[in-house]
């Protein structure tokens, strides 16, 4: 199984890749969601996608999430932003939200709960 990180800006991104990479998963990315949904269309074993809310494209990390969603249930997900006013309620249901700068260790343990790999030994 693989995670699928999307964010605009490359450090952030650049960052995170290389946290959950640290951590023992496999990782793609995508700049933005269209690149995302390029990205889970072509690989069949995306099961987390953690994603930015602002980014440049025809939709933003709210909407991308809802879309997967929408197409591909089984994926679980996780919601990064540093914009105030994103509420659980606008996410899909079983979607995590952390605020930025987001700790590692708790990110870590969220994307290994979604993924089924367990939370903090």
């Amino acid at each position: 199984m693989k995670i699928l990180v999307v964010e605009d800006e490359p450090l952030i991104r650049l960052g995170v890749v290389s946290q959950v990479e640290d951590a023992g998963f496999a990782v793609v990315e995508a700049a933005n969601a269209d690149e995302a949904i390029r990205v889970i269309e072509r690989e069949d074993d995306i099961g987390v996608v953690i994603t930015d809310v602002d980014m440049p494209g025809t939709m933003d990390g709210v909407r991308l999430t809802h879309f997967i969603r929408s197409k591909w249930p089984p994926i679980r997900m996780i919601v990064i932003s540093g914009k105030v006013g994103v509420k659980a309620s606008d996410l899909p249901s079983g979607t995590r939200f952390f605020t930025k700068p987001c700790q590692e260790a708790p990110l870590l343990n969220a994307v290994r709960e979604l993924s089924g790999m367990g939370g903090t030994p």
